[in-house]
């Protein structure tokens, strides 16, 4: 099939997808839908997505300043390819970076691509944390929302691996979701993440002290 052709170079304008910086996403009858601009509260140049993008600036557009979620749950990253920090981006507003970032320890004011969650389900998401690499030591399985795993009775601020059984999930750095965020879900890795190397490529260490369901 011949590619679409790009999109104009106006305000306001509906993305047309490329095959090299998107894929088409349903889940269920599911349409994943997402509205970036270029500006903050939700001003200047518009596009529209249905599908996953791993490159805004390919698209015409230097940086994502603003952004609604119309439909889906979303992960936005920092860097083109899938590639930096993470952000869970569901249904709502974010006038701001500081309405996705999720923590003001660190600034990051940049998101250049992002991509559905396709198996976020809130009412049946279901993970195993171990306290060793490769699904070793102590376990805990979790089908809820915990702002501190430590209060819930785990013993340490760490977690070596994990297994998502169903759904998705937002692990977060400290408690009461602040911090760097790692999203974890059912179909990626076959749901299995055997160490901290494994949960972005922005994790340094194994720390994560709060995890919420994600919602779709």
């Amino acid at each position: 099939m011949p590619a679409p052709p790009p999109a104009p170079d106006t305000r306001g304008c509906i993305y047309t997808p490329r095959p090299h910086c998107l894929r088409t996403l349903f889940s269920g009858t599911l349409r994943h839908t997402i509205t970036v601009y270029d500006q903050e509260y939700f001003q200047g140049r518009r596009m529209e997505f249905t599908a996953s993008c791993q490159n805004i600036m390919e698209c015409g557009m230097e940086n994502i300043r603003s952004l609604k979620v119309e439909c889906g749950a979303w992960v936005g990253y920092e860097h083109s390819s899938f590639c930096g920090q993470q952000f869970v981006l569901e249904k709502g507003d974010y006038p701001r970076f500081e309405a996705y970032s999720g923590s003001n320890s660190y600034r990051i004011e940049r998101m250049i691509s992002f991509r559905p969650i396709c198996c976020a389900n809130h009412k049946d998401s279901r993970m195993i944390i171990f306290e060793m690499e490769n699904m070793m030591g102590r376990q805990f399985e979790m089908c809820d929302d915990y702002p501190s795993l430590q209060a819930m009775g785990w013993f340490n601020n760490e977690v070596g691996s994990m297994q998502i059984q169903s759904g998705a999930f937002v692990c977060y750095q400290y408690p009461g979701y602040r911090g760097h965020q790692y999203i974890m879900e059912c179909d990626c890795r076959g749901g299995e993440y055997k160490c901290y190397r494994e949960f972005g490529s922005h994790a340094q260490t194994p720390q994560i002290q709060s995890i919420r369901r994600i919602q779709h």
